[in-house]
């Protein structure tokens, strides 16, 4: 795979392919973490390990998986390197293990891992597949990044746990709820996917011209 193709493969998982705003996958997590920034950070980043290094280990097992077996064998070496990345947050972080809770085992079943796994680990060599679990994994990273600073600081006039707005300043309390990641997450994804839509609007005006 040559370096157009590579960048190809990043970009979509950044930004056109979007795993959270464009393929609305993982949405659990994204609602469930998301009340705060180093929330958004520890799960963004613990699921890009796990997507990395799975990617890897499927891409190279990929010829000798029997077919029959796939999905179990899968989800083994998913669990595996969410195990390992669950002992070492415990260890290194341990606040931020106990904010997370039980979404950091889920990571397991996070649909992001399993879609890539299917579709683009299980066909295609190790540096691509790399190159697709890095960029998957910054994408939902920066797509949790951005709705837990939206709903962090207008909803607790914080960011970072570091009081940002002063106290007198009105809270949207609603944002911090639920609900609230329900609104933030549906408002993001519209204003992401229109801009995309004009994006591509231009893009085909040009090859069009």
């Amino acid at each position: 795979m040559n370096n157009q193709k590579l960048k190809d493969v990043a970009l979509s998982g950044l930004i056109t392919n979007n795993p959270v705003f464009r393929l609305v996958l993982g949405t659990c997590p994204t609602l469930a973490v998301t009340i705060a920034v180093m929330n958004g950070i520890g799960m963004g980043l613990s699921t890009t390990v796990v997507l990395v290094c799975s990617n890897v280990l499927i891409s190279l097992c990929r010829n000798i998986i029997p077919d029959k077996v796939r999905m179990p064998a899968y989800i083994m070496i998913i669990a595996t390197f969410v195990t390992l990345v669950e002992m070492v947050m415990r260890k290194y972080v341990p606040d931020l293990y106990d904010s997370l809770g039980i979404f950091i085992p889920l990571i397991v079943v996070n649909c992001i891992i399993l879609a890539r796994a299917e579709s683009f680990a299980s066909q295609n060599k190790v540096l691509p597949s790399a190159v697709d679990g890095l960029a998957m994994g910054l994408g939902f990273t920066l797509s949790l990044v951005l709705i837990s600073a939206v709903r962090e600081f207008f909803g607790a006039g914080m960011l970072f746990g570091i009081e940002i707005l002063p106290e007198w300043f009105p809270k949207i309390a609603i944002l911090v709820s639920p609900a609230g990641g329900f609104l933030v997450f549906g408002i993001l994804m519209a204003v992401v996917n229109f801009v995309m839509a004009k994006i591509d609007l231009k893009k085909s005006l040009k090859e069009a011209v």
